[in-house]
């Protein structure tokens, strides 16, 4: 069953936002997606037949769920799902300057009790032509200008619900039925570079990884088994991910300029992260400065580990943190905070309010949950 509805914005508007609802099973989700992606004017991208006969292997053994999903993509082009010659799944990555701030409140710290993650996801609101250094082209929109929150309800495995960008097999934000809350962020801002090819390689690339463990872990535990056990790839856009449960558990994941992978928690307090490297700086009052190039990544922080603190914040106090770290209606500044979301892991739910433009704010807070089984 597909069912999608306008939730946010109209034609006037910066942003206009679709919730596409999906229900059966994997293959059945999986042709829905494509017939709505080649609808936008997605065509599958070629692969080398030896890395596309292994890119389905992996999928096979890790993720499933995807696998799935690509016979499906098969089905709705005709296409044999056995062929080696096109990656018959989407493939996304976050351009040079993006930034975006999150702050984990967990239970202890939370007034009610309940465990939340916020996030902020700043963005150019401008078109992809632009943002790859040319002139935008005739009609064409914003790369930002139509996300989609997507709810899968599979007959078998966890649902869940996501918000994309662009990609529909990808995902910014997520939350599972489980209660584990996925977001992901650029890492290391000041390093940050547009990346110099985006063929499709064997593994989860760097938008995908958010959904692979939304379909594919119930906690936190299981989410840092399947990160460690993960064969991933990022174009060299590095980005991190804060990972939250229903347990009242919360880590980052990132990975290191050398390779290494690390694993960020901060105990029982509030997890504050933004766009540098947490395992290098991992003291939020003992940051560097900012500069030309940091993007107020350190600031930001700063901004979010002093309101949170020692404290017990409600829903609105996490809330006014974010707001405080927004992104300014500024003519001078090439990004905007495209989207703000708060995760309540207890409730399985995210509430989110999109960008409709300069002087237009904000849509009203929107509340989407992961099954109505």
């Amino acid at each position: 069953m597909k069912n999608m509805t306008q939730v946010a914005g109209g034609k006037d508007d910066f942003q206009l936002v679709r919730h596409l609802t999906l229900k059966g099973d994997q293959v059945e989700i999986g042709r829905a997606l494509t017939e709505e992606a080649r609808r936008l004017g997605w065509a599958p991208a070629p692969v080398d037949p030896t890395v596309g006969r292994a890119r389905r292997t992996w999928f096979e053994r890790y993720w499933p769920q995807h696998h799935a999903r690509m016979d499906g993509a098969a089905a709705a082009l005709g296409l044999d799902p056995d062929q080696d010659e096109l990656a018959l799944d989407g493939l996304g990555f976050v351009p040079h300057g993006s930034g975006c701030s999150a702050l984990w409140v967990p239970p202890s710290a939370a007034t009610d009790g309940h465990g939340r993650a916020g996030r902020n996801y700043d963005f150019f609101p401008t078109t992809t032509s632009e943002i790859m250094g040319g002139e935008p082209r005739p009609g064409e929109l914003p790369m930002a200008s139509r996300p989609y929150v997507i709810t899968t309800v599979p007959d078998e495995g966890l649902a869940s619900t996501v918000i994309t960008m662009s990609d529909l097999d990808g995902c910014m934000d997520g939350v599972n039925e489980a209660g584990l809350a996925v977001m992901l962020l650029v890492a290391d801002i000041e390093n940050a570079a547009p990346p110099e090819q985006v063929s499709p390689q064997v593994g989860v690339g760097s938008v995908q990884l958010p959904r692979f463990l939304v379909d594919t872990c119930e906690n936190v535990e299981q989410a840092k088994q399947a990160l460690l056990g993960a064969k991933h790839y990022d174009h060299g856009m590095p980005l991190h991910y804060l990972v939250a449960d229903a347990n009242g558990q919360a880590f980052v994941w990132e990975r290191g300029r050398d390779g290494a992978e690390h694993i960020v928690e901060f105990g029982d307090g509030p997890l504050c992260v933004t766009n540098h490297l947490l395992h290098r700086h991992p003291d939020p009052m003992d940051l560097p400065a900012d500069g030309p190039a940091t993007f107020r990544t350190y600031g930001r922080l700063r901004t979010l580990h002093e309101r949170s603190k020692g404290v017990a914040m409600s829903p609105d106090d996490l809330r006014d943190s974010l707001r405080a770290v927004r992104q300014q209606e500024d003519p001078g500044l090439p990004f905007r905070t495209l989207w703000t979301t708060v995760f309540d892991t207890a409730a399985r739910t995210l509430s989110t309010r999109f960008y409709l433009g300069d002087g237009r704010g904000y849509s009203d807070e929107l509340v989407f949950g992961c099954s109505d089984r």
